[in-house]
């Protein structure tokens, strides 16, 4: 039975339900649109690399890289692709793998059961032998290598490295060639069995749809199924990195025409559970775009001196285990950029009252922008976050993020740069 959640100022009403077999649903019409996208998607990403098999008593660590392999893996059957199916009905289909997501979607004009079906279908349905294994190898190997030789991932990933030596955070999505080489089949399936339970998986579909129908037609597909118990996950925690630990600086040298810059700052304090996770998210952005945003005097008067560029950004994420903050971009004075801005965050807390004027108008573009994602189908599917928020949705965001004082703002930035430790890493021609 679906539950409804009106969000009336916005028009906007999301209906979800648990089917008995534990998978989530969340159905979100948007009756002038003629797109319909949909994602299923697991709570296992690549951080998941160590846990106890469905079965099992004992913890496994897997190869680096198995989430994103099994991800790949899963669109290849005995007899077809799923991709060719997709491709029958009109649809338009993807996959991506995170540090703790990994997700299956489609976006259609027509045909909307049948692709429903197929993406349903390929999800639940793994096959896996040594033949076609060995042949992914290859092809991911070569994503692996095309990765090594970005600057930009390079240094995203250098930065996240140093700040989380100890967790797999650091490890590329993708794994290693060489972590690569060592998965089976056999590993695919004790990864498979034991987090694509429905119970660990949701399915959103936003757009022109009749929610109870939709539902008839998924609960229909999921009764041909059989799946086993639902069983608690047994994910094995890594070690927590010491502050003492953490990388303060490194400088490497690529193939690059401009030096590449990327300051991080790992947070140490404690984001709250559910919903107010979400607050706290939201306030550090806004923190962080008071500070930086590219109408502020600080970007204005870096850009004018040549130290910033419009290749700069900033970023704040918080994921299952840890969250963390970036400012990079290309700069002729590499040196100046770190210390330009480390004295900015430094100075933090006054800084923040100097920009206090600026709050409600920061506030009104971080909510316009949020308002454009609530007209794409893609985005108000693709940032349902699950059980990271307690299951809020991007209507939620946006009713924080009008919420949100000055004063919580203060207090979300001071919380974490009070006890974040930070990293440089510098890319150099």
């Amino acid at each position: 039975m679906l539950t409804k959640h009106a969000y009336s100022r916005l028009g906007e009403t999301v209906y979800q339900t648990t089917l008995e077999n534990g998978l989530k649903v969340i159905l979100i019409p948007k009756a002038d649109f003629h797109k319909t996208f949909a994602v299923m998607t697991t709570n296992y990403g690549a951080i998941d690399n160590e846990f106890v098999p469905r079965g099992q008593q004992q913890a496994v660590r897997f190869p680096d890289g198995i989430a994103h392999f099994l991800e790949h893996k899963l669109f290849e059957k005995e007899d077809h692709d799923a991709f060719d199916l997709f491709g029958q009905y009109g649809a338009s289909a993807n996959a991506f793998t995170s540090f703790t997501q990994t997700s299956y979607l489609f976006s259609t004009t027509n045909h909307v059961r049948e692709n429903l079906d197929i993406l349903l279908d390929f999800v639940q349905e793994p096959y896996f032998t040594a033949a076609t294994v060995n042949k992914e190898k290859g092809i991911i190997g070569q994503e692996i290598q095309m990765y090594d030789d970005d600057p930009g991932w390079q240094s995203y990933f250098g930065m996240i490295g140093q700040l989380y030596p100890r967790e797999p955070l650091h490890i590329d999505i993708a794994g290693t060639v060489e972590s690569i080489a060592q998965i089976t089949a056999d590993d695919l399936y004790a990864a498979y069995q034991t987090f694509y339970h429905p119970s660990n998986m949701s399915l959103v579909i936003v757009g022109q749809l009749e929610p109870e129908t939709v539902l008839a037609w998924i609960t229909a597909n999921q009764a041909r199924k059989t799946f086993g118990p639902n069983e608690p996950i047994q994910r094995v925690a890594s070690p927590q990195t010491p502050a003492a630990e953490i990388v303060p600086q490194t400088t490497r040298h690529l193939t690059v025409t401009r030096p590449k810059v990327s300051i991080g700052l790992r947070g140490y304090d404690e984001v709250p559970a559910g919903r107010a996770g979400l607050h706290y998210s939201a306030a550090v952005s806004l923190a962080l775009d008071l500070l930086f945003n590219d109408t502020g005097d600080h970007y204005l008067r870096l850009y004018d001196a040549n130290i910033i560029d419009d290749s700069f950004g900033y970023d704040f994420q918080v994921q299952r285990g840890a969250h963390f903050a970036q400012l990079a971009g290309d700069t002729d004075h590499p040196e100046t950029f770190v210390s330009e801005l480390t004295a900015i965050l430094d100075d933090a807390a006054a800084q923040l009252v100097a920009a206090q004027e600026q709050f409600d108008l920061v506030k009104r573009e971080a909510i316009g922008r949020l308002i454009g994602a609530i007209n794409s189908v893609e985005a108000i599917a693709n940032q349902y976050d699950g059980p990271l928020f307690g299951g809020t949705t991007i209507f939620d965001e946006l009713t924080i993020l009008e919420q949100l004082t000055f004063a919580d703002v203060q207090q979300a930035l001071a919380a974490f740069l009070a006890a974040s430790q930070r990293t440089v890493y510098t890319i150099l021609p």
